[in-house]
């Protein structure tokens, strides 16, 4: 799958196994990932693809913009993806 700007993912390897990351930029074997949280579009994280997991969500250039808005929409996901571990 390809990885492209706006994209959220989730993380499936390392200390943040399971949290969940917008895509900054990706090439062949990795990207740069933020959250407007702990990581900032100033100080990304670089990530291997291969320890990412890709959702059908590609937020708007528009979203981008926002840190707040990249927060409620990181915690939905991440709210989601707690209460379907809890169902399983």
């Amino acid at each position: 799958m390809q990885f492209v700007t706006g994209m959220i993912v989730r993380s499936k390897q390392g200390r943040d196994n399971g949290k969940f990351y917008v895509v900054l930029s990706a090439d062949k074997t990795s990207a740069l990932l933020y959250d407007a949280d702990k990581r900032t579009i100033k100080q990304p994280k670089k990530k291997n693809l291969r320890h990412l997991a890709p959702t059908k969500t590609v937020l708007s250039a528009e979203m981008l913009g926002s840190d707040s808005e990249i927060r409620r929409t990181l915690a939905e996901f991440q709210r989601k993806a707690t209460i379907s571990k809890e169902v399983i």
